[in-house]
């Protein structure tokens, strides 16, 4: 939720309040027109022939572009029109298209009233012949290829309210949209407020597959610690993710959605052919395509398709139908355009993808775009070892994030426009403006809980007050050091009060970064140690939720089980930029049982009462998550979900006799986690987890199985589980949430209305205890607790614990509830068969 909170901030401060000049670049301008009525023609292609770079004609034909001396040849085209290949002599030119249309000879023309059918269809023949053939014309069909890549994103706001600027609170932002850019075809006055462009070289062999990719130029907007810029960036190209027309699924906004060219697309889509034309000498036809069902989570548009026999993709176009179930999104669209290569493949040269982010329909929201173009492309000549065997850097380099403007100016491939030349300069300014201070200390305090004050901040906020039945009424107060105070020592800590136990409770910790980032940056490195005396639900780790907050006060069932904690720890840890991350710890603890939980002890045939135990272990840790994109918030990691799976592994062991640990022990632990996307069905999420502890313990240091008795939806917990109602030295679960993304719903007529999304849960856990650690068969172990005279800590037996349920999801765009249903070990007290949990959430 940080991130999207700080959006919000973001976007509230630029549309209530919300020159530098910069130099500009030589280009060339001019105009496309028809050449019988003179009309100016809107998105004609106008492409440099030499340095495989192009640009598009705006609503009123003109267009401009960035020329070196002796520029090569350009080239105008537009689909239904001649093409036309000119030197210019000067800087501006009038380009005059003629009309080039032939009509298909039979063509079966379906009327779209009447039955749709595949059978005997040629619009079904011809895309069935260019999934036949798209692996010979997809990128990839070269043994080798070397090219440039030009990438820009850009975020902007659109038609602000002039007459707010005048207002006194809104006046020192005013300088900011004094200079706003237009769209083609599009009559909205944009305002840009982030920028981010990147020049590589990229080199790719088919056998054996190697990728490779340099940076040479990257440039970026920085908002300062008010945004974690790496993330944001990870943010917007995730939902902006690029297109890959010919791929069976395609990622957007964080859905899967079918391709029209993948195998089963005749099955969901419905295509109709169009006219054929010659652009550059290629005879092409146009395909439209749509949904079957326009509810589905499904695309829409057209392909130009090659009509030499190759059946290859000349241009497409696509978009999204209004009525899918898709929230904060509209008027998204993609373009891209394919050129002949001298061996008969067709490869991208651009791809220009935009949406606007809006919270309802009828706001002005933000506009995101994401244009990419590509040139200098060489294939056929083998790429040498030694490139890709060179090292990778994964960062760019000190002179590719210092390049000159004059650097940049020759090479993009697109100038910018006015808005965007200025915007580097105006969020610097903004940056250092008293009330953008000010208000950027608001947005930290509402989305992350922190106040700054200086070289310290204050928070988090929703940890101040909360209760439980041991401290009562608690009041709390925190912080942490900031940037200010040092970038290579790191403090943290808080106090807190029971005025039910009447005690005091308190955590300190000091961080050394070894590259002078937070413990709560990226990548982190540090080596940190904490000592904390607190009171804790015994096995607990709320996801999301800090467990002495507010909303986790609230409890059902008992709620009287609770330790008194003495902890010290020390902790190494190094994040990898490959998203491999590896750590050491040492952890001192004394757990005293408090509340209704009391450990007993058999010993010489009578039953005592043990105040607290001792242990210290020392532990590893190594996490893969490779491709991991998330957003760095200030206090909790936002993952980008995607496909790819992520690793854990653990190990710990237990030193008896050191500072006065009393047991042995050795305990492993494994996480695996993979998001499976089903295209049209939506996508599974798939969790897997395992232990297994080595040592005769007591109760207390087993695997106590994480449970949840809020009323807030723990996807990592089971949510219908008593707090330390199962311990076990060895398990194995399987958690399985499969979202459907409204593809029930949407063929409801009353349902779809409402655009809710249906989602099935299921939790499954083996499990149990050795003999020699299970006190109903060692008497001579510490007994399990009783709870009101009651057992209420128990070993998984021969059964698996079971619970699933089924969920709504997206109510109000923001609202999860699950109705859940606990199968086994009902017989225990005090547990629920059925439960209502809520979750807020957003999400696309």
């Amino acid at each position: 939720m940080d991130i999207k909170l700080r959006f919000c901030g973001l976007l509230i401060v630029f549309i209530l309040i919300v020159d530098r000049s910069y130099g500009q670049a030589h280009i060339l301008s001019g105009t496309v027109v028809d050449g019988q009525t003179q009309e100016p023609l809107y998105n004609a292609s106008v492409y440099n022939k030499g340095l495989h770079r192009g640009t598009r004609t705006d609503s009123s034909g003109r267009f401009r572009m960035a020329v070196a001396p002796g520029h090569a040849a350009l080239v105008v085209s537009m689909v239904g029109y001649t093409a036309q290949t000119l030197r210019p002599d000067g800087d501006t030119l009038t380009v005059m298209l003629l009309p080039a249309v032939e009509k298909m000879t039979q063509v079966v023309v379906t009327d779209k009233h009447g039955k749709y059918r595949n059978k005997e269809n040629p619009a079904v023949e011809l895309i069935r012949k260019v999934i036949a053939n798209k692996e010979n014309n997809r990128p990839e069909s070269f043994d080798f290829a070397s090219y440039e890549e030009y990438d820009k994103l850009e975020i902007s706001l659109r038609d602000i309210d002039s007459a707010k600027l005048n207002k006194k609170l809104f006046r020192p932002y005013k300088f900011l949209f004094e200079h706003p850019d237009t769209l083609a075809g599009d009559t909205s006055r944009y305002y840009p407020i982030y920028l981010e462009e990147k020049l590589s070289n990229n080199y790719y062999q088919k056998k054996p597959e190697h990728h490779r990719q340099d940076i040479l130029a990257e440039k970026k907007v920085d908002y300062g610690d008010l945004v974690d810029t790496k993330g944001l960036s990870s943010y917007v190209n995730t939902l902006l993710a690029d297109v890959d027309i010919y791929d069976n699924n395609i990622l957007l906004f964080t859905n899967q959605f079918l391709s029209p060219l993948a195998a089963s697309a005749p099955t969901y889509y419905e295509f109709f052919l169009g006219d054929t034309v010659t652009i550059n000498g290629e005879r092409l036809v146009r395909l439209n395509f749509q949904p079957r069902n326009p509810d589905d989570l499904l695309l829409r548009g057209m392909f130009y398709i090659t009509l030499d026999g190759n059946y290859a993709v000349e241009r497409v176009a696509v978009t999204l139908s209004k009525r899918i179930n898709l929230n904060f999104i509209k008027n998204f669209h993609v373009r891209q355009e394919f050129v002949k290569t001298p061996s008969g493949h067709f490869y991208r040269i651009s791809s220009d993808a935009s949406a606007d982010f809006t919270v309802s329909s009828k706001s002005r929201g933000i506009h995101g775009r994401k244009y990419i173009s590509y040139a200098h492309l060489q294939t056929g000549a083998p790429i040498p070892d030694s490139v890709f065997k060179a090292p990778v850097s994964l960062e760019p380099s000190a002179d590719a994030l210092s390049r000159s403007p004059a650097y940049w100016e020759q090479h993009r491939s697109e100038p910018l426009t006015g808005g965007e030349a200025r915007v580097y300069a105006n969020i610097d300014s903004l940056r250092h403006l008293r009330p953008f201070i000010h208000t950027k200390d608001l947005i930290n305090l509402v989305a992350a809980g922190y106040k700054s004050a200086g070289p310290v901040e204050i928070g988090p906020v929703n940890t101040f007050y909360s209760f439980n039945p041991v401290e009562g009424f608690r009041l709390g107060l925190g912080g942490r050091t900031t940037p200010l105070f040092s970038k290579r020592i790191w403090l943290d800590g808080y106090g807190a009060y029971g005025f039910g136990d009447q005690r005091w409770k308190y955590d300190l910790g000091v961080a050394y970064s070894f590259n002078k980032l937070s413990d709560w940056g990226y990548p982190q490195h540090y080596l940190k140690a904490t000592y904390q005396h607190d009171v804790k639900i015994p096995g607990q780790e709320l996801q999301f939720v800090q467990d002495d907050g507010f909303l986790s006060s609230f409890k059902r069932g008992v709620d009287n089980i609770y330790l008194y904690n003495d902890i010290f720890r020390v902790d190494y840890l190094q994040e990898l930029p490959n998203h491999l991350s590896y750590g050491f710890g040492f952890k001192y603890w004394v757990q005293q049982p408090t509340g209704a939980l009391s450990y007993v002890q058999p010993k010489s045939g009578v039953s005592d009462t043990v105040a607290n135990i001792v242990t210290s272990q020392f532990s590893g840790l190594i996490r893969w998550a490779p491709h991991e994109k998330f957003y760095q918030g200030r206090v909790y990691r936002i993952p980008f979900p995607n496909q790819y799976p992520i690793f854990s592994l653990q190990y710990i062991a237990g030193v008896k006799g050191l500072f006065g640990g009393q047991y042995n022990y050795e305990d492993l632990n494994l996480s695996v986690f993979k998001r499976f996307y089903l295209s049209a069905f939506g996508y599974t999420d798939v969790s897997l987890s395992g232990a297994y502890v080595m040592g005769k313990l007591p109760f207390p240091l087993l695997q106590i199985l994480p449970a949840n008795q809020t009323y807030i939806y723990m996807p990592d917990s089971y949510n219908l589980m008593n707090f330390l109602e199962f311990v076990s030295d060895h398990y194995a679960g399987v958690d399985i949430e499969h979202h459907f993304n409204g593809f029930i719903f949407n063929k409801i007529p009353l349902l779809k209305r409402l655009k809710w999304r249906e989602i099935l849960t299921a939790k499954v856990l083996y499990g149990g205890l050795r003999a020699e650690n299970d006190p109903a068969k060692d008497p001579s172990l510490m007994r399990f607790p009783l709870i009101d005279g009651q057992t209420s800590t128990f070993a998984l037996g021969n059964q698996p614990y079971i619970e699933a349920g089924f969920a709504i999801g997206n109510i109000f765009k923001l609202l999860r509830v699950d109705f859940i249903e606990r199968f086994s070990y009902l017989d225990h007290p005090n547990v629920p068969q059925y439960g209502v949990r809520f979750q807020v959430k957003f999400d696309y």
